[in-house]
C-alpha cells in the first residue's frame, strides 16, 4: 500500500517480481476444499437440489428408497432362504448393514463420476477440482442421514432391554458405529478422488466401478451372519474377507445398533449337535476395535495417495472435459 509522500517509482513500490505466478486453481488438494467451506456448502445444497428438482416427493425419497430396499432384502434373505436363522432381529442386523454399503457405494458411484458431471463449472470457475468428490461424499452422507433415522427406529421398536422394549445404547457401541462411519468416509473420499481423474480419461471406467460396486453388499455380513464365513472359509480366506473395509464398518455399525437390541447371544449355531440345542456363535470378528483403527490409518494413506493421483492427472482434465 502506498504512503503519502513516498517518491519511490511505482515499480519499486510493488515489486511483485520475487512472487511466483501460479494458476488461479492451484489449491493444496483437499485441504483447500475444508478451508473453502462456504464454497462447499453450495455445491452440497446444489447437488441435493439438482436431484430432487421436479420430483413430487423431494426429500421423502431419501426415505422411499432405502425402506423398500430393506423391505426386499429381508423378504427374499430373511424370509424365503431362511438367512435370518440363529440370529435375533435379523431386520436390524440387515438395515444397519445396508445404511454403510449404501452410503459407501453411493459415495463412490457419485464421487467416480463427479467430474464429469460438473464440466460446465469446472470450464467456467477456478476452484478446487477435489471439491467435487468431496461434496459427493457429503451429499452421500446427507442421504444417509434419512436411512439412520429408519434404524434408531425398528431399534427402539425391535429393542428389548429388562422386562420391556427398549434400545439402550451404550458408549462403546455408538463409538464403533461412529469409527464405521468414518471408515467409510475416508475410504469413499480416497475412492472418488481416484477413480473421477481417470473416468474423465476413460469414459467407460465409471462401468468397470459399478459392476464392482454391485458386488459390495454380497461381501459384507449383511444379508448373512457372520459366523458363516468363520465357519466355512479357510484361514486365509477368511482374513481376507476381514480385509475389506467395508465389511469391517458394518460390523462396527451392527455393534452399535444390532448388538444392543439382542436379549442373550445374538447369532446361535443352527442346531449344530442335532439335538436342538443352541450354542452361541461369533457375532463380529475377533479384535474388532484394533482392526477398525488399523483399516482407518491404511484409509488415511489411501486418502493421501488418492490425493497425489489426483493431483498428478487434473492437469489433463480441462482438454479431456
Amino acid at each position: 500500500m502506498s504512503q503519502a509522500g513516498d517518491t519511490r517509482p511505482v515499480e519499486v513500490r510493488h515489486d511483485l517480481a520475487h512472487v511466483p505466478l501460479t494458476p488461479p486453481s492451484r489449491t493444496s488438494g483437499v485441504l483447500e476444499v475444508f478451508r473453502r467451506r462456504y464454497l462447499l456448502r453450495l455445491m452440497v445444497r446444489r447437488e441435493i437440489q439438482a436431484r430432487y428438482a421436479g420430483t413430487a416427493f423431494g426429500l421423502l425419497w431419501s426415505y422411499i428408497n432405502p425402506f423398500t430396499r430393506f423391505l426386499t432384502f429381508y423378504v427374499v434373505f430373511g424370509l424365503l432362504l431362511g438367512r435370518g436363522l440363529g440370529i435375533q432381529n435379523f431386520a436390524i442386523h440387515l438395515f444397519a448393514g445396508m445404511v454403510l454399503v449404501n452410503y459407501f457405494t453411493e459415495t463412490v458411484t457419485a464421487g467416480t463420476r463427479s467430474l464429469l458431471s460438473n464440466k460446465g463449472v469446472i470450464g467456467k470457475m477456478a476452484l478446487p477440482r477435489e471439491m467435487f468428490p468431496v461434496a459427493s461424499m457429503l451429499v452421500s452422507l446427507w442421504h444417509a442421514i434419512p436411512q439412520l433415522i429408519i434404524l434408531v427406529i425398528a431399534c427402539v421398536v425391535t429393542g428389548v432391554w429388562g422386562d420391556g422394549p427398549l434400545w439402550v445404547p451404550d458408549a462403546v457401541g455408538m463409538g464403533a458405529a461412529l469409527l464405521g462411519f468414518l471408515l467409510i468416509m475416508v475410504y469413499g473420499t480416497a475412492f472418488g478422488l481416484m477413480f473421477s481423474c481417470i473416468n474423465v480419461i476413460f469414459r467407460d471406467f465409471q462401468r468397470i466401478v459399478q459392476t464392482f460396486i454391485n458386488m459390495v453388499p454380497f461381501t459384507t455380513p449383511m444379508m448373512y451372519p457372520y459366523w458363516i464365513t468363520f465357519d466355512r472359509f479357510p484361514a486365509f480366506w477368511h482374513e481376507v474377507y476381514l480385509a475389506n473395509p467395508v465389511a469391517e464398518a458394518v460390523q462396527l455399525i451392527q455393534r452399535g445398533f444390532w448388538y444392543p437390541t439382542c436379549e442373550g447371544p445374538c447369532a446361535v449355531w443352527p442346531n449344530p449337535n442335532g439335538d436342538g440345542t443352541l450354542v452361541p456363535a461369533p457375532e463380529f470378528a475377533d479384535h474388532l476395535y484394533t482392526r477398525g483403527f488399523i483399516m482407518l490409518a491404511v484409509g488415511l494413506v489411501l486418502l493421501v495417495v488418492g490425493q497425489w493421483m489426483f493431483a498428478r492427472l487434473e492437469k489433463s482434465i480441462p482438454e479431456r472435459l
